[in-house]
């Protein structure tokens, strides 16, 4: 057998490489290329737009008038300076293509990034690349919390609608419910409206007085309320119901979705008695609970990461949107769940930073990773900007102005995040059959059971002991669930309010249910409910496993051949 090994081409070089081609990507994109920076875009979708500005197919020429869509002239704009930014040659657009791994090379050579198929068989046209400087812009997906009925065909999540309809014209369904909590439920469900679809319900599980203590920095973006008049209009237009402190206890059906049964909750998740009630004819549900950072790339190369107001692990930026890694800077969804606006300011200060940085226009950027470091203590940028201060007078970073707009618009997603928390108690509402990783089917009782008997509390220990976020997503469906189960959040322990019937518990009070974590009910007998755990006022995992679901070796699924390859590479 020969043991000779190929020899791959040298990876084509750039200054600045941008993973993805959302809001945050194509303005860093633009701004790169303004610098004169040779510029790199690496994007899983088929067209630039990302998920917020997802669009109709432009290889089968189908024109989007913008109706579904907010923003859509600042779409235009970014998108033009991109298509120039290609047309002149300063921006390669690599897209349908993932990065599944990435690595500082040296501190002068860069990044390589290793390169594969969005989806499908084969290698990528482009297996590597190499950049001076990084920019991550990968946006966030749908976060999923499990009930009973989740895993029912019919069963989609709220961005997942939305996308649908906006890339195809159609719906995935007739008639929709759309629960979970935040603003985002409101848009979807007037984008169901607009294409035809009948919203039964929009169920809201927080009290919306959670504004009232925080209105004042909805007033520092008015654009958030204009979007909220035009929800309100939309409303009241199609007749859609919207029920504040409601939650999902059960979806229903057997081989489809057909209904859901809901429940008013009180404060802390308790279900109010006597407030049950079931809505039948819908062939579609639409869940989300904000959303998760995709954070495999930063977590892979070691920046910075802290726990932002929503519970999600985030990573930690200065002013200028540089990392704790030189030459990394992460804009947009990474830096902490904040919207469009944000993303595409952020964008443009890490594309500007970047680009000049690379043209060695710009200095000091490694005490701006150090003063990076420095915000995981508190405040996101305080103590990077008296870091930044030290660079020089000729510096390109972000403008006052950008400052200030980011200020309010990250002061807007705190305050949404504070008024719209993962809601407590949503734990009790699971029963021991009920799937909480649907790729490996593994079920509540055996989180519980781990947990309790085997000290599995975090993520790699339950993967490790009953395969929860083994399977094909790797825990980016479950992996916030999982961990919160794992930690204990939820999980005081209180009996008296189980006799006053103040707690949520549909699985402890049906037939067959178990009674607390990991005790199993034998078949045809009702459990007692003793001793059942209370939900606490905050529902959030540990940044521990977070960070554990969030490191992965490989950042995207890929073909073995990839592994080979490069196993056979000098």
């Amino acid at each position: 057998m020969s043991t000779t090994r190929r020899t791959q081409a040298p990876e084509p070089r750039f200054d600045v490489a941008v993973v993805g081609a959302g809001p945050a990507g194509l303005a860093a994109a633009g701004e790169a290329a303004h610098q004169g920076a040779r510029v790199v875009v690496i994007d899983s979708s088929e067209q630039p737009g990302g998920q917020f500005w997802r669009h109709r197919s432009e290889a089968a020429g189908v024109a989007d008038d913008g109706a579904l869509h907010h923003s859509w002239k600042t779409y235009l704009a970014l998108r033009s300076a991109f298509d120039e930014g290609i047309g002149s040659g300063a921006i390669t657009y690599l897209p349908v293509t993932s990065v599944w791994m990435a690595q500082r090379v040296a501190a002068t050579d860069g990044f390589l990034l290793r390169l594969t198929p969005s989806y499908g068989a084969g290698r990528a046209a482009v297996p590597s690349v190499r950049a001076g400087r990084l920019v991550l812009a990968t946006g966030a997906y749908d976060r999923q919390l499990p009930l009973p009925g989740w895993d029912l065909p019919g069963v989609i999540a709220a961005g997942g609608i939305q996308a649908f309809g906006k890339q195809n014209g159609m719906l995935p369904g007739k008639r929709f419910v759309i629960a979970g909590t935040g603003p985002f439920l409101l848009s979807v469900a007037a984008g169901v409206a607009h294409q035809g679809g009948h919203v039964a319900a929009v169920l809201e599980s927080s009290n919306l007085m959670g504004w009232l203590p925080r209105a004042h920095r909805a007033a520092g973006v008015p654009a958030k309320a204009l979007e909220g008049v035009e929800y309100v209009g939309a409303f009241l237009k199609h007749r859609i119901p919207y029920r504040p402190r409601t939650v999902i206890t059960e979806i229903l059906g057997e081989d489809r979705v057909t209904g859901v049964r809901t429940a008013r909750v009180r404060r802390g998740g308790f279900v109010v008695p006597g407030s049950e009630r079931q809505i039948d004819g819908i062939d579609t549900v639409g869940l989300g609970w904000g959303f998760t950072p995709q954070m495999e790339l930063p977590v892979q190369l070691g920046a910075g990461t802290r726990q932002d107001s929503d519970g999600s692990l985030i990573a930690i930026v200065d002013e200028d949107q540089r990392s704790t890694i030189d030459g990394l800077f992460i804009a947009g969804e990474l830096t902490g769940v904040g919207g469009a606006a944000l993303a595409v300011l952020e964008g443009r200060v890490a594309g500007r930073v970047a680009g000049a940085e690379a043209a060695g226009a710009v200095s000091g950027a490694r005490g701006a990773a150090s003063g990076a470091r420095g915000a995981a203590s508190g405040a996101r940028g305080a103590a990077a900007s008296s870091a930044c201060s030290s660079a020089s007078a000729g510096r390109r970073g972000a403008t006052r102005s950008e400052l200030r707009g980011i200020s309010r618009q990250r002061s807007f997603a705190e305050a949404m995040n504070l008024a719209h928390p993962v809601p407590a108690g949503w734990q009790h509402l699971l029963q021991d059959d009920t799937i909480v990783c649907r790729c490996e089917e593994v079920p509540a009782s055996a989180l519980r059971e781990v947990r309790s008997s085997m000290a599995g509390e975090d993520l790699r220990t339950q993967k490790g002991l009953n395969r929860a976020g083994m399977g094909w997503c790797q825990g980016r469906v479950c992996g916030f669930a999982v961990s919160c189960m794992a930690s204990g959040a939820d999980e005081t322990e209180s009996a008296s309010s189980v006799s006053s019937g103040e707690v949520g518990q549909p699985g402890a009070s049906r037939p067959g249910a178990a009674s607390r974590p990991g005790a199993a009910s034998q078949p045809g007998t009702e459990s007692q409910p003793s001793a059942v755990s209370q939900p606490s006022a905050v529902s959030q995992p540990s940044a521990v496993s977070l960070a554990q679901s969030a490191k992965r070796p490989l950042a995207q699924p890929l073909p073995l051949s990839e592994l080979a390859a490069l196993a056979d590479l000098e």
